[in-house]
């Protein structure tokens, strides 16, 4: 019983250590845009570096910000704002063009 205690053991830690290094290499997306961040805040100090790098950590990607919509869900709540004041032929025309998109 104790040599199977071991050997799980042993396996246990074999594959904790064989992970470790793979995980502690890769960066998180938050971790990205703190390092890109802080490489674009070189030469701020003070005040003004603390609020460029708020403004810069909470700003989406630029891919994300640029695309449309990409959910189902989410062009319907858009489509369903612009549509406002839209009514019978017309609102159903509109949304079917602008769920299309």
């Amino acid at each position: 019983m104790s040599k199977l205690l071991s050997l799980i053991a042993a396996t246990g830690l074999a594959l904790s250590l064989g992970a470790a290094p793979t995980l502690a290499s890769a960066k998180t997306a938050q971790q990205e845009k703190m390092s890109t961040c802080n490489a674009q805040a070189a030469g701020k100090k003070g005040d003004e570096r603390k609020a460029f790098m708020k403004s810069c950590l909470s700003a989406q990607p630029a891919t994300t910000a640029a695309a449309a919509p990409a959910t189902q869900q989410e062009k319907m709540k858009v489509c369903n704002k612009e549509a406002t004041g839209k009514k019978g032929d017309e609102r159903k025309a509109f949304m079917s063009e602008c769920l299309k998109k």
